[in-house]
């Protein structure tokens, strides 16, 4: 565990992008601002400064590559693609329908994501372990029973892995696609053992550390999974009912369009979302790089003013380096082909 300050190991390419016009500063702050109190709620800027600002050792240092993948923009099509694929397991959609409060509460569920999130992965290794208790505490007392007659309960350590893979694989599929800087094939495997961790420390047993075990354990979990009616309700919540001003649903769509794209056929048909033309695909991909280069940049330094410091857990920003030094990550683009996922 390393000790010190939350420095985001890889940030946003915000520094080309340096508009300094009043009426673009303007927008960008006011963009800013918009994003994290959607994303970290009221208690935002008190939970940023407690999870950066506590010295003490972290669960992970700077250069792990969970800082990388949960500090970049690419982690609002990860985060719906990840709630879609957990819909797909009935004991899982069953809790989630009769527990999160997802329809009447959905931006508190993802406040308290987000912040989960942040904590865990740049937050104290104090605090980490007590947001992990929380969420334990939860899960002990969540249970019921599902449509079709089986029980479930919230601390299943199968359930449990089930939504830790689904997860792991949607942060990372979106990371490569969407990052600003994907990772090579060992940093990878290298986030997959980083999550490792965090589902251990949740009670998932035995989680995979690898890019074959994450395949493998998905592959295992095919059988179980499938569109019940509460999962394609979900799906329709998620995707076409948004909880958002007019004009913040066009955006929302683009990023609702990605997120599907991004799943395996077998899930759409599962879920009953139609497969796009491939040249109607490629458009969607192409919204999918540039709405996420807009939220990159709207996170920037110059936007976070607004907020004192971007968001935690979605695009926490690279400072910019003073002028006439380097950077300490290179920024340059990758010349070598991302490494698929199986």
């Amino acid at each position: 565990m390393r000790r010190g300050r939350d420095t985001p190991a890889a940030g946003v390419d915000t520094c080309r992008m340096n508009v300094s016009g009043p009426v673009v500063l303007d927008l960008r702050q006011r963009l800013a601002a918009g994003i994290f109190r959607r994303v970290a709620g009221p208690a935002g800027p008190r939970n940023r400064d407690r999870i950066h600002n506590t010295p003490g050792p972290r669960w992970f240092g700077p250069e792990r590559p969970v800082r990388r993948v949960h500090s970049d923009a690419s982690m609002f099509v990860g985060g719906l693609r990840a709630l879609l694929m957990q819909s797909l397991h009935p004991l899982a959609m069953a809790a989630v329908a009769a527990h999160s409060g997802y329809r009447g509460d959905p931006w508190g569920r993802l406040q308290r994501t987000s912040t989960f999130l942040a904590v865990t992965t740049f937050g104290t290794a104090d605090d980490a372990q007590e947001a992990v208790d929380r969420v334990r505490a939860v899960h002990g007392r969540t249970h019921g029973t599902a449509p079709d007659g089986r029980r479930y309960h919230a601390a299943d350590p199968h359930l449990l892995g089930w939504v830790h893979v689904a997860e792991v694989d949607s942060f990372l599929r979106a990371h490569q696609r969407f990052g600003a800087h994907p990772l090579d094939g060992a940093g990878c495997d290298a986030y997959i053992a980083d999550m490792a961790q965090v589902a251990a420390a949740l009670g998932v047993v035995d989680p995979p550390r690898d890019r074959r075990e994450l395949a493998d354990r998905l592959r295992a979990y095919r059988p179980e999974l499938r569109g019940t009616a509460e999962a394609r309700d979900a799906a329709r919540f998620i995707l076409l009912h948004p909880p958002l001003p007019l004009i913040a649903r066009g955006p929302y769509a683009l990023l609702a369009a990605n997120a599907v794209a991004a799943l395996p056929p077998w899930a759409r048909a599962e879920l009953g979302l139609p497969r796009l033309p491939t040249a109607a695909e490629a458009v969607v991909h192409i919204t999918g790089h540039a709405l996420t280069r807009a939220i990159r940049w709207a996170l920037g330094p110059a936007g976070a003013g607004a907020a004192h410091r971007t968001p935690h857990a979605v695009g926490v920003g690279r400072e910019c380096p003073p002028r006439g030094r380097r950077p300490a990550v290179p920024l340059r683009r990758r010349t070598s082909p991302r490494p698929r996922l199986p």
